[in-house]
């Protein structure tokens, strides 16, 4: 256990599966305190049953305001404060843009853009008053260049870059930092909905541990290896290279 980790409190949305949970499982091995908020919290209860004294599970739908402000103060009313808050918790829905409703839209910016103001909402006053602390933020390379049937997902996550970028401004004379985590396209649940050869993609439980071993990090963008960085930066500046990795989804021409 190490011994600047034993007094840190992190807070995870989407912490019962995939990224979140496995970064969860690693910060627990680094001797973290580590709350995990979800709507559903089987695979964190039983990690809490093993580890009653470190690890948390509270049930939170980040879109409703009531519930995000309850589970902050109850972590702090419980260990006496929040160091870190992981924003984690995603949706998406993947289909052409014209079958997607502005109902499917609103509610992947309920959770993805609106849910990450929610947490900050409510832990920046904290953080603040102790002057200390860390919120990352889970975004997608999809916010950067864009990736067809992913429209609205895509736009969230172009937003949550923007609010990133503006929020480190405002609190740059603070000790308070915002930073960015771009995780590579994993092996989850969600994402094998795209439909992507495995080969191409990582291993969550990799991922979690990568991005724990950096949960300490306050530089604006935080990716979980070289290769992640890499292929940022070449997707933005090669454009041709993300029409061509994109090509099968969309129709061909008529």
């Amino acid at each position: 256990m190490s011994l600047a980790a034993k007094n840190r409190i992190v807070v995870i949305t989407g912490a019962n599966e995939g990224i979140g949970y496995h970064m969860l499982t690693s910060l627990l091995e680094r001797g973290y305190r580590v709350a995990g908020l979800d709507i559903n919290g089987e695979h964190i209860s039983a990690l809490q049953k093993i580890h009653p004294e470190r690890v948390r599970f509270i049930a939170c739908d980040v879109t409703e305001d009531d519930a995000v402000t309850t589970a902050i103060e109850g972590i702090i009313d419980d260990w006496g404060r929040i160091d870190i808050l992981v924003n984690n918790a995603g949706v998406f829905n993947f289909a052409p843009f014209e079958a997607q409703t502005l109902a499917d839209t609103k509610r992947e910016f309920e959770v993805n853009y609106f849910g990450y103001l929610r947490m900050i909402h409510a832990v920046l006053p904290h953080m603040r008053a102790q002057n200390e602390g860390i919120i990352h933020n889970v975004s997608s390379g999809a916010g950067l260049v864009g990736h067809p049937g992913l429209t609205g997902y895509a736009s969230t996550k172009g937003a949550i870059e923007a609010l990133v970028r503006s929020l480190r401004l405002e609190l740059q004379h603070e000790n308070v930092s915002c930073t960015l985590m771009h995780p590579p396209l994993s092996n989850t649940e969600s994402a094998a909905e795209l439909g992507y050869p495995k080969s191409l993609l990582s291993d969550p439980a990799d991922v979690g541990r990568k991005l724990a071993a950096q949960i300490e990090s306050t530089d604006r963008v935080i990716t979980a290896d070289w290769q992640t960085k890499l292929g940022l930066y070449l997707s933005q500046r090669l454009p041709y290279m993300v029409k061509k990795g994109t090509e099968r989804f969309v129709s061909p021409a008529k």
